[in-house]
């Protein structure tokens, strides 16, 4: 058996290797001066029950971040499988992240898409530098579970469903 050395760690080999893990994703956003900011992550984890954290990591090179790191509330939507179109324009660099999608916004600030398994208010608890990444750590403060809605999967660079 033979693994790859550090040597060999290029950036295609690492995201080969970490899109063998299936995730969800999340929709991450909020209303800043009277506009709905938002991205789609799919590094988000729960952390703890007591106190109620989650997690996510972003690109340190995010234009998007810096803007949703500054709001007082943050929204988290559990994307579910209807949104296999809308992830790719959460996702995207340009243009309106939220086109094609319905949302509610908490009096806080907090944007949360309709369809969504879960919504969960939260705010900034902490972020650490993580190379060339940050992990976020959010505190929950509220929380919507809708029953009865399929997550949506990333995996290998692609959406998938489960079947049962």
């Amino acid at each position: 058996m033979s693994l790859a050395s550090t040597t060999d760690l290029d950036q295609d080999t690492l995201r080969r290797a970490y899109g063998t893990f299936p995730s969800g994703v999340v929709a991450i956003a909020a209303q800043i001066d009277g506009e709905r900011v938002g991205l789609a992550a799919s590094s988000f984890v729960s952390v703890s029950i007591d106190p109620p954290l989650v997690a996510f990591c972003i690109q340190n090179t995010s234009g998007t971040w810096p803007r949703l790191a500054a709001a007082s509330h943050l929204g988290i939507s559990v994307l579910g499988e209807a949104h296999d179109v809308a992830v790719r324009t959460l996702a995207a660099k340009t243009g309106d992240r939220f086109a094609g999608l319905t949302t509610s916004t908490s009096d806080d600030g907090a944007v949360f898409v309709e369809g969504a398994s879960a919504w969960l208010d939260t705010t900034v608890e902490q972020q650490i530098p993580a190379g060339d990444h940050a992990i976020v750590l959010l505190r929950i403060h509220g929380l919507d579970v809708h029953s009865g809605v399929a997550p949506i999967v990333f995996q290998g660079s692609r959406f998938r469903r489960l079947v049962e």
